[in-house]
């Protein structure tokens, strides 16, 4: 599967283009904005973008109103396919945000609705009931999500709203020639729509990638070859600047033995997992962690561990923003990328991940560990790289069975002999590769 060879670049559609946080209805096409960055996609080495909603919506895009027509605010069908157009010349794949778990009031059902009651033939695409009433005075209740009422919840037992929906998918197959797709909230899809989903969009593009958002619980729940190809990986999110900010290189570790590991129980073995260090949910990378210095060092374990690799638009040169200052502060609009010492990092790194064979598919082996230090493996029938993380200022020497004593860095370019133990600078990381 492709998806599981490149590393996806997140761009918020809505935040990054600059449009107005309300619907204006006035048409602007800031979607081709995006074609001005894709020089710098290719100068950095990803290979898969992955664009929040952009489908028109009330506000933030999860609130769809019509899942056939580009966002007024970014500009039409023709432009986003002017856009996929060129993603696609330039060699990059395109990963869409499905929204199916619910819509927005301005949902041109739930308005017919609003509007009909009782004699609307949308009535049952949701859950609701005219014995109630909602805090809009609807003159019925229904179901939003997770008690947001601006998010009115499908009822995907309903043919009708699944055939509109994978009708919908099939559209941006046919207009846009999309590659896959993340299903937002996917912990609360039906895991039948799910199937009939992957079904589908396998008949129509064989190599179509599926990916769900789960936040807690067992992936596995998601994982099968008749549901996601992927999930995202919220466990080793939260495990990896946990434990950076506490010099506890343990937790992470620990997780991804737990994930990946040697051992027969190993939750995940051979799985994909979305890996990520922020995404337009959470707070900028650069404004969690304690010390600047490991920056760096969480991209290296970003893009050392397993799983799907993915950079969020401005985290490569470290733009910052902070959960606590709303979801605006996340997704903003950015005018043009920026380059420096982190951004040259990132970028080895991503074309360090892309030729690689044992980081793309190589089994985990954790080598040595301490509070600030660790080592680990990955290895493949093709090749192994060892991860080497210093997060102590001071220097470390770390001695394991290496079955070799020189290595060439794939971040730096240089030759590391390492027969007599591996000394690892203070604040450094290296992606070795054995010869």
């Amino acid at each position: 599967m492709w998806a599981y060879e490149d590393v996806f670049y997140q761009i918020y559609t809505l935040g990054f283009c600059g449009a107005p946080f309300e619907n204006d209805g006035k048409l602007e096409h800031r979607i081709l904005k995006v074609l001005d960055w894709i020089p710098h996609l290719e100068k950095l080495g990803v290979k898969t973008v992955l664009f929040n909603p952009l489908f028109e919506s009330d506000t933030h895009g999860y609130n769809t109103r019509d899942y056939r027509k580009l966002d007024v605010r970014l500009g039409t069908n023709e432009d986003f396919k002017n856009v996929c157009d060129a993603l696609h010349q330039a060699g990059i794949k395109i990963v869409l945000d499905g929204v199916f778990n619910h819509a927005g009031r301005g949902f041109f059902g739930f308005r017919d609705v609003q509007e009909k009651k009782w004699d609307s033939p949308y009535k049952d695409w949701f859950h609701l009931s005219f014995d109630g009433n909602s805090a809009w005075n609807d003159g019925f209740w229904y179901e939003g999500w997770e008690g947001n009422y601006d998010l009115v919840k499908l009822n995907l037992q309903n043919e009708a709203v699944v055939s509109y929906l994978l009708d919908s998918v099939k559209g941006w197959i046919d207009d846009f020639d999309i590659d896959g797709l993340r299903l937002d909230v996917a912990y609360c899809l039906d895991p039948n729509f799910i199937r009939r989903l992957r079904g589908a969009t396998s008949s129509w593009k064989s190599d179509f990638f599926l990916m769900g958002e789960m936040i807690h619980g067992d992936y596995n729940r998601l994982l099968a070859d008749d549901l996601c190809h992927s999930t995202t990986n919220y466990e080793c999110y939260k495990g990896m600047h946990s434990a950076f900010n506490s010099m506890n290189l343990f937790e992470i570790v620990h997780s991804l033995m737990r994930q990946y590991g040697p051992e027969p129980w190993t939750l995940y073995k051979g799985r994909h997992l979305l890996s990520f260090v922020d995404n337009h949910d959470v707070s900028r990378i650069a404004s969690v962690l304690n010390n600047p210095n490991h920056l760096p060092l969480i991209y290296a374990m970003l893009f050392g561990m397993p799983g799907i690799p993915t950079v969020y638009y401005g985290s490569e040169w470290g733009i910052q923003g902070n959960k606590s200052d709303g979801d605006p502060a996340l997704r903003p609009c950015v005018d043009k990328p920026e380059w420096n010492a982190l951004t040259d990092s990132v970028a080895a790194m991503i074309r360090a991940r892309q030729s690689s064979h044992a980081l793309q598919y190589g089994a985990f082996k954790s080598l040595v560990l301490t509070n600030r230090q660790c080592v680990f493996e990955r290895e493949s029938d093709q090749g192994r790289v060892m991860v080497a993380i210093n997060a102590d200022e001071n220097p470390f020497t770390a001695h394991f069975d290496a079955r070799a004593g020189r290595a060439k860095d794939l971040i730096s370019g240089e030759t590391i002999d390492f027969g007599g133990g591996l000394e690892i600078p203070g604040y450094t990381a290296y992606l070795l590769e054995p010869f």
